[in-house]
């Protein structure tokens, strides 16, 4: 067996996009209940979906009433967002959240950003920036894959289907403690954090998901502005 490719994220992201909403992955099927039940009602509501890849969140905010905004740097994840049905209620735009955002401050009610930071070295600057264009009184909600899995050789991975060879888009090795001093050192106030296991339900529903049976998968921040 040959070793995994590593390739730089945003080329990864791209080779992914033709399969990625076709893969049993049980990060998604473990994230996605928790991001619905914790973004609660958004109707009227302005979001930004950093991050938003093949447009998973971002259409069904957009479906339950939201005005969102969906970003991502992959040309092809956003390629395959935009062929999708209801698509034409997201703006959809590209752009790297390693520049910086570019709306104004305090011009969301809500910002998601999902199974993201894994993929930037710098927490600080994205809590910051995520920060300042929530409007006070708003919230962050952040998800990712748990540092915890890098203890099992395990980050952002798939086989890439026209090679046959594990691909691994570059990654940055955080620890929990990170995530929650970059968040807070931004003003942002942890209103929920939450760690997720694989449990036999979510192992039964996914046969990827077995070989982590009782570890850490996920992690859930929802983050408050004051």
């Amino acid at each position: 067996m040959s070793e995994p490719l590593d390739v730089p994220t945003r080329e990864g992201y791209d080779l992914w996009s033709q399969i990625y909403d076709d893969e049993d992955n049980p990060l998604i099927a473990l994230e996605t209940a928790w991001i619905t039940r914790l973004l609660g009602d958004v109707r009227g509501l302005a979001v930004a979906d950093v991050g938003c890849g093949t447009g998973r969140h971002a259409l069904a905010m957009a479906a339950a009433g939201a005005r969102v905004f969906g970003l991502d740097f992959s040309p092809g994840m956003l390629a395959k967002a935009r062929a999708k049905p209801g698509a034409g209620g997201v703006r959809f735009v590209q752009h790297d959240l390693t520049t910086g955002l570019p709306f104004a401050s305090g011009s969301m009610d809500r910002v998601t950003c999902c199974l993201v930071l894994e993929h930037v070295a710098d927490l600080a600057s994205a809590f910051a920036e995520t920060s300042r264009i929530c409007r006070a009184g708003g919230f962050v909600l952040v998800s990712d894959l748990h540092p915890a899995m890098r203890l099992q050789g395990t980050q952002a991975q798939f086989t890439d289907p026209a090679t046959g060879r594990k691909t691994r888009p570059a990654g940055a090795r955080h620890q929990l403690s990170d995530y929650v001093l970059a968040a807070t050192r931004t003003g942002l106030h942890i209103d929920h954090m939450s760690e997720h296991v694989v449990d036999d339900e979510l192992a039964a529903r996914s046969p990827r998901a077995q070989k982590y049976l009782g570890w850490p998968l996920l992690l859930v921040m929802r983050l408050r502005r004051s």
